[in-house]
């Protein structure tokens, strides 16, 4: 169940944790990060694990993913859950622009599942992030990607894309993060070997002694974690500035972050660095979103980085508030650097040849038991969009419905070119998930390269996906179709 404290009770645990901080430490830290910087500090109450990583090596990540019902830890308590590798919260998968990634996927639950690599640039086609495959129980496969090598740098993830079944898989536990790196490159010098710390949000209902994904109610009480952990500690010294990289990685729900005291600075969002950095005091995560952010110590103390609480409309949900994480400033102080401005190149598509105009339109019936995308529910047999390779498009999104919906393409990323008419700033519109308004458009452009073959677009609330709310997109050669295009299984 999601915790309430009173403003006096979490005034005290401050107190407390800071207290404990400053009387074990000594000269402030202890441990390092992942780049050699200072860990989070040795204090009552767990501190904030990273999930174990899996690193290329030479241009080659070869990793095996498994999985399989286990009772596991999940935050304070022990459930049987749908994990990857034995984990609730599994390994990060980290590589570099160019790398070739080969996965073997071992299936060991009593259903049908699959892996999307969410948001990279590969292909849509077999060995790679072919979605429409279906891996039997106790049957494996074996997955290539190859990433181009100028592939934008940053947070991205993998989760089961299993048709009619991903909202219950991801929120059983299919879900981790992919890194790919190279952010550190533009930043300052100063910069370059701060600690990092990845922050996947996911959430899980509890149904007796196991997490509920049958049936799964967007609406319910669900219990936030942050790396599988419920209320870690994240250590920071006075000054510091460290990288989070925000995930929203469960099934449905979204966030409203925010850290009292202090603002988050984007450097990425979607894995894609913006051309200039820009600050905001809350972050809106809508399901499946991601930002790359750099947050910097302030004066000693606690504070708590927490979710807002945020309302998808009269036929959505209302999250309500709560706490995520404790952020503990302390020990010796750090000269602050200066943070970026200028950032990264990007391409602008405002002013790209539009080869052809499309409209999405998101509807739902009055009980929000069945999703539409253009008034017909997911088919994989059927192509309902056909696109060229080497163009560019602008697509409508218009969201018809009394709620919101997260609007994501798998295979391109596309540029946010305005939101209910408002035009979106030029320096921070890449994306490949974004939020679509109730009763309200968003414009996005797409630039369609390197890849052929047949993929999805959907609404990322998964239990929409699931219930309809996805359709097929063709990405054909010039001369028509694509070969040797993947098709629906």
């Amino acid at each position: 169940m999601t915790r309430s404290r009173s403003a006096a009770a979490r005034l005290a645990t401050g107190l407390a944790l800071a207290l404990a901080w400053l009387a074990g430490c000594g000269h402030g830290l202890s441990g390092t990060g992942p780049q050699g910087g200072p860990a989070s500090p040795a204090v009552a109450g767990p501190r904030l694990q990273d999930p174990p990583e899996l690193v290329s090596h030479d241009g080659l990540l070869r990793a095996t993913v498994i999985v399989e019902r286990r009772k596991v830890r999940v935050g304070d308590r022990r459930l049987w859950a749908t994990t990857y590798n034995g984990m609730y919260m599994p390994p990060t998968l980290r590589v570099r622009p160019g790398d070739r990634i080969d996965l073997t996927m071992i299936n060991r639950i009593d259903e049908d599942t699959n892996l999307h690599v969410h948001g990279l640039h590969v292909s849509p086609r077999s060995p790679s992030d072919d979605i429409f495959l279906a891996i039997k129980d106790n049957r494996s496969y074996h997955y290539v990607y190859r990433l181009p090598r100028n592939h934008p740098t940053g947070t991205y993830w993998y989760h089961s894309h299993a048709d009619m079944m991903s909202a219950a898989q991801v929120a059983g536990g299919e879900s981790g993060v992919i890194v790919v790196e190279g952010l550190r490159q533009y930043l300052p010098p100063s910069l370059r070997g701060i600690t990092e710390h990845t922050i996947a949000l996911k959430d899980f209902q509890v149904e007796g002694d196991a997490i509920k994904t049958h049936p799964l109610s967007i609406g319910a009480v669900t219990n936030r974690t942050v790396n599988g952990q419920e209320n870690p500690v994240i250590g920071i010294r006075p000054g510091e500035t460290q990288l989070w990289r925000l995930a929203n990685i469960g099934a449905n729900i979204y966030y409203k972050l925010h850290l009292p005291g202090h603002r988050f600075h984007v450097i990425a969002q979607d894995g894609h660095p913006v051309r200039r950095v820009w600050a905001a005091d809350t972050l809106v995560i809508a399901a499946g979103a991601r930002y790359d952010v750099l947050v910097r110590g302030g004066s000693p103390g606690t504070t708590r980085l927490e979710t807002l609480a945020y309302d998808t409309g009269k036929a959505g949900n209302r999250f309500p508030r709560a706490d995520l994480a404790t952020l503990v400033t302390a020990g010796t102080p750090v000269r602050p650097a200066a943070l970026p401005s200028a950032f990264a190149p990007n391409e602008d598509l405002s002013h790209a040849t539009i080869a052809a105009r499309k409209t999405v339109v998101f509807t739902e019936n009055t009980a929000g038991t069945v999703f539409y995308i253009n008034g017909r529910t997911y088919d994989p047999r059927r192509n309902d969009f056909t696109s060229v390779l080497g163009t560019v498009e602008e697509w409508t999104v218009r969201n018809d419905s009394d709620e919101e919906h997260s609007f994501h393409v798998h295979t391109n990323q596309f540029q946010l070119m305005s939101t209910n008419g408002r035009p979106h700033p030029p320096s921070r519109r890449w994306f490949d998930t974004v939020n679509v308004p109730a009763r309200g458009s968003v414009v996005v452009r797409i630039a369609f390269q390197d890849f052929t073959g047949r993929t999805v677009l959907h609404c990322h609330i998964l239990n929409h996906e699931d219930m309809g709310m996805m359709a097929v997109l063709d990405i054909v050669r010039p001369s028509g179709r694509s070969r040797g295009e993947s098709r629906g299984k």
